[in-house]
């Protein structure tokens, strides 16, 4: 791009971006994610109130084939990101021009998925001539749950999704350490293999839950604590237990009730991942724990760490339901924090599939 042009585009952030801290008006800020196979864009006031967080879901779209085919949903994000972002400007009561900052997901992700948003937000950003915030999908996760209470530090976040499970320490905003993280099959990469070889359709987390809860743990599975002191994870192995006790019990004419399975495979999921997230709380001296990312909507592993929690004394905050998943909301709370800091983004912000945390 042209220096010259890049040069106006700058100035012309950076004096909308003094003005408007100078008059101290409310900051509106316009999210935007598309990391993996739901297109949301969202509308946040001052980083804590959602006024709109539209989700078009291809869940359905995905299931006939067992999981994402990234083509399909980059296809279906190119379809869906204009009107998505139209709907969530409509519903929120605002226009462009009310927008002080556009956040978006650039990783980690689907890279042909995030280069869609990332692409109509630097257009939006260009146009309008607004900030534009680069966003990790993670770090949105745990800001949803400054949307429900606000963030005490030092804290511990348990993220827990389909492609991540991580232990993160924060001492302050945007400020990440990852103390664990999963060394293989991530948590609610597990759920699905094992909801696939049960014979349940994706995404598989909610069918195991759901099971989990009408039978009895007493199928015998192993927990993978790894090293005493280690807070990684791996739930490949679980996963391999889970089919090996399928495969034998076929192989003697034997019948293993679907209800108890699944309660055996949560037990042992959410008992590693909730003790090594007090132990870390404990250690760390954490003044509050947040539970993050898709599998936070687990029903077995939201009752047992609120159980730990209160036990141990240590204030928990959960995201609803609807700021689990993958949504535009998370990415503008995350994003106002540097829209205060003035943390900006050049129009050759690029998608990044591998995006670490600590670059944040």
């Amino acid at each position: 791009m042209n220096k010259t042009y890049t040069s106006r585009y700058e100035k012309r952030i950076q004096q909308k971006y003094e003005a408007h801290r100078e008059s101290g008006a409310p900051t509106y800020i316009l999210g935007i994610e598309t990391s993996c196979d739901e297109t949301s864009a969202a509308v946040i006031r001052d980083g804590r109130e959602v006024l709109s967080n539209v989700i078009a879901s291809q869940a359905d779209i995905h299931k006939r084939f067992g999981g994402v085919v990234p083509e399909v949903a980059s296809r279906r994000h190119v379809e869906n990101i204009t009107l998505t972002i139209e709907e969530a400007l409509t519903e929120a009561g605002k226009t462009l021009d009310d927008i002080q900052a556009i956040a978006v997901t650039y990783g980690p992700g689907l890279v042909g998925a995030l280069l869609v948003g990332v692409a109509a937000a630097k257009a939006i950003s260009m146009a309008r001539g607004i900030p534009l915030i680069g966003v990790h999908h993670i770090a949105g996760h745990i800001y949803a749950n400054r949307l429900v209470q606000e963030m005490e530090f030092p804290l511990i976040a348990l993220v827990v999704s389909g492609g991540h499970t991580e232990l993160v320490w924060m001492k302050e905003h945007g400020q990440f350490e990852i103390l664990g993280e999963t060394r293989d099959d991530a948590a609610g990469e597990a759920y699905d293999k094992v909801a696939r070889a049960l014979n349940m359709p994706y995404p598989g987390g909610p069918h195991i839950d759901r099971l989990a809860h009408e039978g009895k743990a007493n199928v015998p599975l192993p927990r993978s604590w790894l090293a005493p002191d280690s807070y990684d994870f791996s739930f490949s192995g679980l996963k391999s237990a889970v089919l090996n006790t399928l495969h034998n019990a076929a192989q003697r004419g034997e019948t293993i009730e679907p209800a108890n399975l699944a309660a055996s495979f949560q037990d042992s999921v959410t008992e590693v991942l909730v003790e090594k997230t007090i132990r870390a709380a404990r250690s760390h001296g954490a003044k509050q724990v947040l539970l993050a990312g898709g599998v936070a909507a687990n029903r077995g592993l939201r009752e047992r760490l609120q159980a730990r929690c209160e036990a141990e004394g240590i204030p928990l905050v959960i995201p609803p339901i609807t700021l689990c998943t993958d949504n535009a909301a998370m990415i503008a709370a995350a994003g106002f924090i540097k829209y205060e800091k003035g943390q900006f983004e050049g129009l050759d912000l690029n998608g990044v599939p591998s995006l670490s945390l600590s670059e944040q």
